[in-house]
C-alpha cells in the first residue's frame, strides 16, 4: 500500500516506511524534526522541471509527461523498483512538501510505484 503525506503533517504509526521524495529539504522543518526512513532525491523531478512546473495546475498534464520521462532514467528507475519492493511488503508513505496535494510529484510516483508493485505480484 502506498500513501501520501505532506511533510508538515505529523507522522503516525500507520505511515509505515516513510520516504521523502523531494530534491530539496522542506522549508521550515529541522532535519531531526521530520521522521523518515529514507530521503530519495533521485526520484524527485529535476530542478529544471520543478521550476518550469512551479506548481501551476494548468501545467499538470505536461508536467506528468515530462516527469515520467525523467523517471525512465536508469538511476530513477532503479529507485522506483526499490520503492515498489517496499510497497509490496508493507505500507509505504511518500512524504512531499507541496501545498497542493493533488498536483505534485508524489502523486505521479504513487501511481508508478503501485503499477510496479502490481507487476511484481504477478
Amino acid at each position: 500500500m502506498v500513501k501520501l503525506k505532506r511533510a508538515y503533517e505529523p507522522a503516525s504509526r500507520g505511515d509505515g516506511y516513510r520516504v521523502l521524495v523531494e530534491r530539496l529539504w522542506p522549508r521550515g522543518i529541522r532535519k531531526e524534526a521530520l521522521p523518515l526512513d529514507e530521503w530519495r532525491k533521485e526520484v524527485a523531478p529535476s530542478g529544471e522541471l520543478r521550476k518550469w512546473f512551479s506548481h501551476d495546475p494548468q501545467r499538470w498534464s505536461e508536467f506528468k509527461l515530462r516527469y515520467l520521462k525523467e523517471l525512465k532514467a536508469p538511476a530513477a528507475a532503479e529507485q522506483l523498483r526499490a520503492l515498489a519492493a517496499v510497497a509490496a511488503d508493507r505500507t509505504l508513505t511518500l512524504v512531499f512538501s507541496s501545498h497542493d496535494a493533488e498536483h505534485n510529484n508524489a502523486v505521479v510516483l504513487k501511481a508508478q510505484i503501485e503499477r510496479l508493485a502490481r507487476r511484481r505480484a504477478r
